[in-house]
């Protein structure tokens, strides 16, 4: 009896001791949710699509000398900012080059002296007007190969190759003390207005593109700000490498370097439906997407489809209720029917 009295306060110690109480089986826990109303209203509609900057094939010359020789100087390196006339390549011609235009030069001589013989013969009736004529044909044809050699560089013992237009310089593929054989390319300058972003576009897309629709340019690295542009040209035909359409995007000179990675989100139209932020969309076990409106203190779930997604809202389309509030932050903490707290602002 004395061991049982013992035990006795130790039980009802036990129960008056400091364990927390248990939460009554019949409450159900809530989630604290953000609110927001669903409006009606419109977005724009785009293709996402992915590329990069680079010189148009129009907006590209290549620099070169059809006569062999030696380049003696490049003031210039690739991606430098030029002038129209700045010079890029000195350039000498190689003594085989020159030793041409001199026997040139010699042959329409030659071909002179024999016309005007020839001339002074038939006056003297000891030629004939058939050798005459032979005699301006042998001119005419010195005089063209002169030219011709004279248009090629091949009077000047020393080429300065100049820019044709402001630009950049794309690529410089010689050094000075380079010897380069005829037509070599020595220099290539792109214009400033010149450079287009090319994407690539999903066949299945094509058709909702036309020339003149506004761009959306961003940096893939880098940063900045946005960049507006227009769609320049739609090929009509798959790229072979990508198999997908080429789409050239042109913008203002100089907002974009060329070899830069770039998103472009072009504009195709409008779309109208519910414009609800961002967050508020939620993914159900199937993947699909779905809005969860609060009723009677009750998160209710709504099918939807999304039409247009931007940064921080985006446009879908379903049978939302315009009186339920919307969930915002805990949408994906929820589940249909489940009991919600909202948050104080």
């Amino acid at each position: 009896m004395r061991r049982l009295a013992l035990l006795a306060p130790c039980v009802l110690l036990a129960g008056c001791g400091g364990a927390e109480p248990q939460a009554d089986a019949g409450q159900s826990p809530s989630t604290l949710v953000s609110i927001a109303r669903p409006q009606r209203g419109s977005l724009p509609t785009t293709v996402e699509a992915y590329g990069t900057a680079a010189p148009a094939a129009n907006g590209v010359v290549t620099l070169s000398v059809a006569q062999p020789g030696q380049v003696t100087a490049v003031p210039v390196v690739a991606g430098a900012r030029v002038r129209a006339g700045e010079a890029l390549v000195v350039f000498a011609l190689a003594p085989s080059a020159r030793a041409s235009y001199r026997q040139a030069t010699g042959a329409l001589q030659l071909a002179g002296e024999e016309q005007r013989t020839a001339a002074r013969l038939l006056g003297q009736q000891l030629a004939t007007r058939d050798q005459l004529a032979q005699a301006d044909k042998a001119v005419a044809d010195a005089q063209a190969v002169l030219a011709s050699m004279r248009a090629e560089g091949a009077g000047a013992q020393v080429l300065t190759l100049r820019a044709p237009f402001a630009g950049m310089v794309s690529t410089i593929g010689v050094a000075p003390g380079d010897r380069t054989q005829p037509g070599q390319a020595l220099a290539t300058v792109a214009r400033s207005d010149g450079v287009l972003v090319t994407v690539g576009v999903d066949p299945a897309l094509g058709d909702r593109l036309r020339p003149g629709e506004p761009v959306t340019l961003r940096r893939l690295e880098g940063g900045g700000g946005a960049v507006p542009g227009e769609v320049a040209r739609v090929d009509a035909v798959l790229n072979p490498r990508t198999r997908q359409i080429d789409v050239d995007i042109r913008y203002r000179p100089g907002a974009i370097l060329s070899g830069e990675a770039i998103s472009a989100a072009i504009a195709t139209g409008e779309a109208s439906g519910w414009i609800v932020p961002h967050p508020a969309v939620a993914l159900d076990a199937a993947g699909h997407a779905q809005l969860f409106q609060l009723v009677g203190g009750k998160a209710r779930a709504v099918p939807v489809r999304v039409l247009v997604t931007q940064d921080t809202r985006d446009l879908v389309a379903g049978n939302l209720d315009p009186g339920a509030p919307l969930i915002v932050d805990g949408a994906f903490q929820v589940a249909d029917g489940d009991a919600v707290r909202v948050a104080r602002r």
